[in-house]
């Protein structure tokens, strides 16, 4: 595939400031708005690519009008996947590799434990930015620059334990073996340089979502 391997979902709920979604925005090979994302993409003054969901969520209707029938995909509301799901799905099925996720901050309790849910599936997003937090879905490794003093926590995901390796934290997670139900809450970045790199099993790397430009690699 000749384009970006990143996909873009946009979903309601309290979401980041574009600053800290550009980066994704800008690499996205295609985006995706799930029901009330497209208020999102028009907050943010773009039109997605795609359309998708039964539509109940939605500011105004009428926005569906400015699209063109071959870009916006209705589902019934009576479904078996959330408008995020079948947005995510999609871009899976178009090749899209990784997948940020953009939205679903706040609201309800259900809502947002489906979202973490979807990072224990086979077809998860790669991140997910709110208005409050920037999560990643750690597999093999990262590296965060320029983020001393900060909190950061995680947890595992997925089947398998854990076993990581950690540099530049107050609490190394080296020798550690997490499970399901384990939890590092409340690190603290103490180097320029932090860097979790994975031997086992998947975690969820939580942080403030105002991280700097650059400051994930």
């Amino acid at each position: 595939m000749s384009r970006s391997t990143w996909g873009v979902v946009l979903t309601g709920g309290a979401s980041p400031d574009r600053l800290h979604a550009e980066p994704f925005l800008r690499r996205a090979g295609r985006t995706v708005a799930a029901d009330s994302g497209l208020d999102l993409a028009i907050s943010y003054g773009f039109s997605p690519d795609l359309v998708v969901g039964d539509m109940d969520s939605l500011a105004d209707l009428r926005t569906l009008d400015e699209f063109p029938a071959d870009r916006v995909c209705r589902f019934d509301h009576d479904k078996d996947e959330t408008d995020t799901e079948i947005a995510l799905r999609m871009l899976f099925e178009e090749g899209f590799s990784r997948v940020a996720l953009i939205g679903g901050g706040g609201g309800r309790l259900d809502h947002l434990m489906a979202i973490i849910a979807l990072f224990d599936r086979d077809v998860r997003p790669s991140v997910w930015l709110t208005d409050e937090a920037f999560v990643c879905s750690l597999e093999s490794e990262v590296e965060l620059r320029g983020c001393a003093g900060r909190r950061v926590s995680f947890f595992p995901v997925g089947e398998g334990p854990c076993r990581m390796r950690s540099t530049g934290l107050q609490w190394a997670l080296d020798g550690l073996l997490w499970r399901r139900g384990d939890v590092g809450v409340s690190n603290r970045i103490t180097d320029d340089r932090m860097r979790v790199t994975m031997e086992s099993g998947r975690l969820l790397m939580v942080c403030g979502a105002d991280l700097p430009a650059g400051a994930v690699v």
